[in-house]
């Protein structure tokens, strides 16, 4: 098998850039090292690309390999043809692979096992033959008849005949693969259940829908109603077009044989082939909609995490509850911990005016700017409460955002929050998660194991390898794309880094508190088992604000930094520049000396120098400034205050396949279904909306009942 040709082909690449990505991948290079520094090699392709030819080639050579080891068991059986070995390598994909193995494959006891053990193939060869005018198969069978193999009468050594022509006519890859297609093309999934049990499936308990036009979260939902024994799911497919695919293979022409082949076919059908593709249907179907699930949570984590930062304040973080009370804590601007607290402004202690006044007293004490609320129990109550007493507060400039909390409980029982915090209980843990969300999202979330992180659906019913590798490769990439403070990182963001990992990371953190803040990049080599390899993965990515060298802060490699500082002679400029802020007329210096000549002059291609020109521009930029704020609240509405019509603006909480709920600010989030989201057909909300979006919505129904609220985005108006 050609792989660069084949992924070339598939991911329409051109030769040289697979070819290339391919070369550096198996050199042992971080998929967002070559994304950002090898763009002249692959043609500047990105990390999601680099990921898709990576999965892709991971899966071919699987595929290849499992292809030379069917090759080898069918070679050791004495059985390869030239034929079966083509068929082999035109296999694409495992399952065909499997398909063609079958027949070979060392089978438990079938009956049809049992029919040769007992003599009964060339009877079963006789019936296949089907040659016209035969004798009556009936006295051919006779010939078998032996009550010591369990074979009183001809009837049963027909039986046994019928049986391996059954499972022949099952194990054949052409029938097996012209069924799969029809099955795939007109076949139904039907679902029913008992309509006097109430659940939330119950729209599924009398369902029926071609699998071609099954939703991928239809095909989840349903798989877990059926796990929860609320529904019975079964795959329909009209039998006659399906049998008629068994019978032109094994039915000859005329024949006193024709009746036992026909009856043969149908028992291979109904017993064995059709419960087989039945099985492989449904599990194709969830693994499918799993993969689309896995995409849509990925999408979600990567606008989560790239999140705006909002930096620079002081922030009181609150995390509600009833009973045991909302636990407080404020932060500062870098998201030290400057006090703690538990107040009780919610049922059923309600003690609203003593929560003031202790709220009151850390809020002047500390400076606090904004309240990070999280969006779990009671924050209705909790939101109403702070609205109040932003209120009663007219002096200062306080405002109140609503923060997912997803996965604060996990991070604050984590053996790593126990280590950041050991003076506080879990509790506390959490306030202090909810406040650093707000200030950076990526560095907060990144400790936290991503699938807590509630921004998808059915993540717990996914494949949980595949959901981790690939939610793991999204938080690489942002935590890559955006880079990190080397010299006050955690080592769980540190480890996200290209390169660096888990062990690396606990090493530099170590050789931190050790040594002090690191002044240069080419420190790290000191860091115990950081070699140059690692070194040359992580280091771009890495950033030492004011260090000894100002292209330490910034995206410039340091293989790259000759060519940075030749670009900042030719261009009559110097490091005291970007010291002083960046070069914004950079680029047009570099249009009027001609890109081509500097590319020449400078020994570097040209993603490379307009990466080089776009960070020293500005130094130390993060590219989550230019995003929209969090929205920002100072008063909240209760639900009952909302009614059709209101246009709100609202945070998108999460994106589904059917549609995006919005937080408007009354603890329930609404929902824009897919058909409001614009004027236009929407292929997928997220070709529309993202986690994160700060939106305008108009309420279309409000259901305080079930509470319920329909959102449109459709004809907003002030």
């Amino acid at each position: 098998m050609d792989l660069i040709a084949q992924l070339s082909r598939e991911l329409h690449l051109r030769a040289p850039q697979v070819e290339a990505a391919v070369g550096l991948i198996d050199a042992g290079n971080t998929i967002p090292f070559i994304a950002r520094y090898r763009k002249e090699a692959t043609g500047s392709l990105d990390d999601g690309a680099l990921r898709d030819l990576y999965e892709r080639l991971r899966y071919l050579r699987t595929l290849s390999a499992r292809a030379q080891e069917v090759r080898e068991k069918i070679e050791e059986q004495g059985k390869l043809t030239g034929e079966l070995s083509a068929a082999i390598s035109a296999a694409a994909t495992l399952a065909e692979l499997d398909d063609i193995y079958r027949p070979y494959r060392p089978k438990r006891k079938t009956r049809a096992s049992v029919a040769r053990e007992r003599g009964l193939e060339p009877l079963a060869d006789f019936l296949q033959a089907q040659r016209p005018g035969c004798r009556d198969p009936k006295q051919e069978a006779l010939r078998y008849v032996d009550p010591g193999r369990d074979l009183p009468d001809a009837g049963a050594a027909l039986a046994g005949a019928m049986d391996i022509l059954a499972e022949q006519v099952s194990d054949d890859a052409a029938v097996r693969g012209r069924l799969r297609r029809l099955l795939q093309t007109r076949g139904k999934l039907r679902s029913v259940g008992d309509k006097e049990k109430e659940s939330v499936y119950a729209l599924y308990y009398d369902f029926c829908e071609p699998i071609q036009k099954l939703p991928s979260h239809r095909v989840l939902a349903i798989d877990r109603g059926e796990r929860e024994g609320f529904l019975k799911v079964s795959l329909e497919l009209e039998e006659e077009p399906a049998l008629d695919v068994l019978y032109r293979a094994l039915i000859k022409g005329r024949s006193p044989c024709e009746e036992y082949c026909r009856a043969a076919a149908q028992d291979g059908y109904r017993r064995l082939l059709f419960p087989s593709l039945e099985r492989e249907a449904r599990a194709l179907l969830t693994g499918q909609a799993a993969a689309e699930a896995i995409k849509v949570f990925s999408k979600n984590l990567r606008q989560l995490l790239l999140g705006p930062p909002l930096k620079g304040k002081v922030v009181l973080g609150l995390d509600p509850a009833y009973r045991t009370g909302c636990k407080i804590a404020v932060v500062d601007a870098t998201g030290k911990v400057l006090d703690t607290a538990v107040v009780y402004p919610t049922p059923p202690q309600n003690k609203k005016e003593e929560a003031a006044n202790i709220l009151k007293g850390l809020i002047a004490r500390h400076g606090v700017q904004v309240i990070s609320i999280g969006n779990g129990t009671a924050t209705g109550e909790a939101e109403q409460f702070i609205s109040g007493l932003i209120a009663s507060l007219p002096e200062r400039a306080l405002s109140y955002a609503v923060v997912s909390e997803a996965g604060a409980s996990v991070y604050s029982a984590s053996k790593l929050a126990a280590e950041e915090f050991p003076q506080y209980d879990v509790s506390l843990r959490s306030a202090v998660s909810i406040a650093r969300r707000l200030q950076d999202p990526l560095a907060e979330l990144v400790k936290i194991d991503p699938k807590a992180i509630g921004v998808g659906q059915y993540q717990h019913d996914m494949p949980q390898r595949e959901l981790a590798e690939s939610l793991h490769g999204v938080v690489e990439d942002c935590v890559n794309s955006v880079g990190v403070d080397l010299n006050t990182a955690s080592h769980s963001l540190l480890g996200y880094v290209a390169g660096i990992g888990g062990a690396l990371a606990k090493n530099i953190v170590s050789y931190r508190e050790e040594n002090g803040g690191f002044h240069s990049r080419r420190q790290l080599l000191a860091v115990p088992k950081l070699g140059k390899k690692a070194f040359e993965q992580c280091a771009g990515f890495l950033r030492i604000p004011g260090g000894e060298n100002v292209l330490d802060n910034t995206a410039v490699h340091p293989e790259s930094y000759e060519a940075a500082k030749g670009l900042l002679t030719l261009c009559g400029c110097g490091e005291d520049d970007l010291r002083a802020g960046g070069l914004p007329d950079l680029a047009g210096r570099v249009e009027r000396l001609g890109s081509e000549e500097l590319c020449r002059r400078l020994g570097v291609g040209e993603p490379t120098l307009r990466d080089i020109v776009s960070e020293l521009q500005k130094p130390g930029r993060d590219l989550r400034e230019s995003l929209p704020p969090p929205l920002l609240r100072t008063g909240v509405m209760d639900m009952k205050d909302l009614s059709p019509g209101m246009v709100l603006t609202g945070t998108v909480r999460n994106v589904i396949d059917f549609g995006a709920f919005v937080d408007i600010g009354v603890h329930q989030d609404g929902l824009v279904h897919v058909s409001q989201l614009s004027e236009r057909y929407v292929r997928h909300p997220l070709d529309v909306v993202s986690v994160g979006d700060v939106v305008k919505v108009r309420v279309l129904e409000v259901d305080q009942k079930r509470g319920r609220i329909s959102l449109t985005m459709k004809q907003v108006e002030e």
